[in-house]
């Protein structure tokens, strides 16, 4: 999936992603390649991208958004 992480500085990460890891504000969520369409709060915490190559970049979230859409964009708008 194609994830893009924003934030109030500017774009934080783009590429591809294999799975991204955070808290949501309902709780811990991991969105997958393909994953359904899905807008959620997130809350403060260590979000993990896992990338293709199997490692992992970690990414300090005080809150924001996620929304992935039909076409594989995973975007975070976070603070």
């Amino acid at each position: 999936m194609k994830l893009t992480i924003y934030s109030l500085k500017g774009v934080e990460f783009e590429g591809e992603a294999a799975s991204f890891n955070v808290r949501a504000e309902d709780g811990e969520i991991t969105v997958l390649d393909h994953h359904r369409p899905l807008i959620t709060l997130l809350a403060g915490g260590t979000a993990k991208i896992g990338l293709p190559d199997s490692s992992v970049k970690n990414f300090q979230i005080s809150s924001g958004f996620l929304e992935m859409d039909d076409r594989n964009n995973l975007s975070i708008l976070a603070d």
